[in-house]
């Protein structure tokens, strides 16, 4: 998952509203959204490979999404895999400081991430790339790509304006589809410098993100309204950037928010 927009506690009627696209090599197998067979109660897209997602939310209201710190060069090879990170905090029952404590003992056993984890009542940002300490959400709109929350890349500064404007339009989803549909490339001068050949900060400059080989797979629209109705819509794409496969999922709660 490369970009994920989230509004926590910043719409009256939605507590948690997330708009995120999912990056990745198309050889890399998965699963489209769907409800986990051996977690019934989990909805995730699912990583054929290690086993892991990139997004989740699940019947009790607990939601996890990641992106990975992009650092050209500082790679683990034995690093454990970071979809587990999610995949492990939806399917449980963790508080999410607790987990989050778990998570920091193991920090430097994982590639560079950036992780959000919810329970309906609170939200979390965490790093292996910062102090160590989570971050406790305070209602507002929040931006992440492949660096730490927020950081002002442009793509990033575009698809949070877009963003918020979208959120005035609930229930109307397409607004939130076409700002992550967006492949306009930053000027050379506006790239940030991350360790990657230049030719690869230009791919990866776009929200929408195209190449032959890697690129945009998934786009995920997240909803959890106040009286417990959650819904995601999830639309995936091949290397051509062609639809080629849609899901939707809503279901009740089994726990509603009370909010901050």
């Amino acid at each position: 998952m490369c970009l994920i927009l989230v509004a926590w506690q910043a719409h009256d009627d939605y507590p948690l509203v997330v708009a995120a696209n999912r990056d990745e090599f198309f050889a890399r197998p998965a699963a489209p959204a769907a409800f986990w067979r051996d977690a019934p109660q989990v909805l995730a897209g699912r990583d054929l490979e290690a086993g892991g997602t990139w997004l989740g939310v699940s019947r009790e209201r607990r939601f996890a999404a990641l992106t990975n710190y992009r650092e050209g060069g500082r790679q683990l090879p034995d690093a454990r895999s970071r979809g587990a990170l999610v995949a492990e905090f939806v399917r449980g029952r963790t508080h999410p400081a607790a987990y989050l404590a778990q998570v920091a003992a193991t920090a430097a056993d994982y590639n560079g991430f950036n992780l959000f984890v919810g329970d309906g009542e609170r939200l979390a940002y965490y790093t292996n790339r910062g102090d160590g300490r989570p971050r406790w959400l305070t209602p507002g709109i929040y931006g992440l790509s492949n660096h730490l929350l927020d950081t002002p890349w442009p793509k990033l500064a575009s698809a949070k304006a877009a963003f918020a404007e979208a959120l005035a339009g609930l229930p109307a989803s397409s607004p939130f589809f076409e700002l992550l549909a967006d492949q306009e490339i930053v000027p050379d001068s506006h790239l940030p410098e991350t360790g990657v050949p230049l030719a690869w900060e230009r791919i990866l400059s776009a929200v929408f993100v195209r190449s032959e080989s890697y690129g945009t797979r998934a786009s995920t629209l997240l909803t959890m309204r106040r009286d417990g109705q959650t819904s995601l819509l999830e639309r995936s794409f091949d290397s051509d950037a062609r639809l080629v496969g849609q899901v939707g999922e809503t279901f009740q709660s089994s726990l509603i928010s009370t909010g901050v």
